[in-house]
């Protein structure tokens, strides 16, 4: 009795069969390893297509200067940490502490200024050091002492976190006294139009980050080292690579931009809160995950970040205005992370 596949080999030649298997494997192969190579491109995409979408739904409300703007305004400070979050994440580490290393670099910064009565510029650059000693500490926790970097980001979240509230008392330094004695902490709010549309000097940083980070990673042995680490530490140490002070760098400026966008955040607010900044640390994951970046390590971008940020305030917005309910937003994005997760896992496969 004949089966199925001799039925097959009579109307095709078993040689044009393989090759027609070759030729569809080759194409997802490309199309894989392409965007392995650019895991930008899916988020990219993802952004554009949310914003015409939501422009044909909403219509000129949406799709304004003043509009996107506000969205930028809105994701700079999740698309700074998200930064951070992503170089940690470069390297097959997560870092659980990014938000509360910013909260608590605001409040140095406000509290140095007030309680201490240092001028505003030092005060800055003490929460600018206490934001890289966190993240120092963090990389050599993990780099020497051989813990998981879940484990220690968690433990760090927590310390800092009750740190921050038994230093500050819960106190917020109001808006009034920021402007009035110390204006310097608020730089970053500090606003610029153009055509029309709205920039922040915290958009402006953003902006500016983001391009430096997506050009050391690509353009310096330091980047490549980031990813070697990433994709497979024992092979980048046997390679040549310090391993453990490519670590020690990577957590240490994650702490550092942290503390920068506990600056922005100061601008952001007008105000020093101690409150603020509660679920920066998911959503600058978020950020990352939506963005293309893998969480195995080794694979991703500085940009894609960035357009995961944009991603989750364009939806955010899109729905406001369209009356829905703030749930509506929360259960898209959570469809978005799964999804982002299993197309990872898929180009990982299918490009190796």
């Amino acid at each position: 009795m004949m089966n199925v596949y001799d039925q097959f080999d009579e109307k095709l030649p078993k040689s044009e069969a393989v090759a027609e298997f070759d030729e569809r494997s080759s194409i997802g192969s490309k199309v894989a390893h392409f965007l392995h190579n650019a895991p930008a491109i899916v988020p990219l995409i993802v952004l554009l297509a949310s914003i015409l979408i939501f422009s044909a739904l909403i219509g000129e409300r949406f799709f304004s200067p003043f509009a996107l703007t506000l969205v930028l305004q809105q994701v700079a400070i999740v698309g700074i940490v998200a930064s951070a979050q992503s170089l940690v994440i470069l390297t097959a580490g997560i870092d659980l502490s990014v938000g509360a290393i910013m909260v608590i670099s605001s409040v140095i910064m406000g509290k140095f200024t007030f309680d201490f009565g240092l001028p505003p510029g030092i005060a800055i650059v003490c929460g600018l050091g206490g934001g890289l000693l966190i993240g120092t500490l963090n990389g050599v926790l993990v780099a020497y002492a051989k813990l998981p970097p879940f484990i220690v980001t968690l433990g760090m979240w927590q310390i800092v976190l009750a740190t921050n509230f038994l230093y500050s008392g819960s106190e917020v330094i109001r808006s009034q006294d920021i402007s009035a004695n110390a204006p310097l902490l608020q730089f970053f709010g500090n606003k610029i139009e153009i055509g029309g549309a709205v920039f922040t000097y915290g958009v402006i940083y953003m902006a500016l980050l983001v391009g430096v980070l997506s050009y050391v990673l690509s353009q310096t042995a330091w980047g490549r080292h980031v990813y070697a680490v990433g994709d497979d530490s024992d092979a980048a140490e046997l390679s040549g690579v310090n391993v453990k002070s490519t670590l020690i760098s990577v957590y240490a400026l994650a702490g550092l931009i942290c503390a920068f966008a506990g600056w922005v955040l100061i601008g952001r607010l007008g105000s020093v809160s101690p409150q603020a900044g509660q679920l920066t640390n998911i959503e600058s994951i978020t950020a990352v995950v939506i963005g293309g970046i893998s969480l195995f390590g080794g694979r991703g971008s500085i940009a894609g970040s960035l357009f995961g940020a944009l991603i989750v305030g364009i939806f955010s917005l899109g729905l406001r205005l369209l009356g829905a309910d703030v749930q509506w937003t929360y259960l898209l994005i959570g469809i978005l992370i799964i999804v982002a997760v299993m197309a990872d896992q898929y180009i990982r496969k299918a490009s190796a």
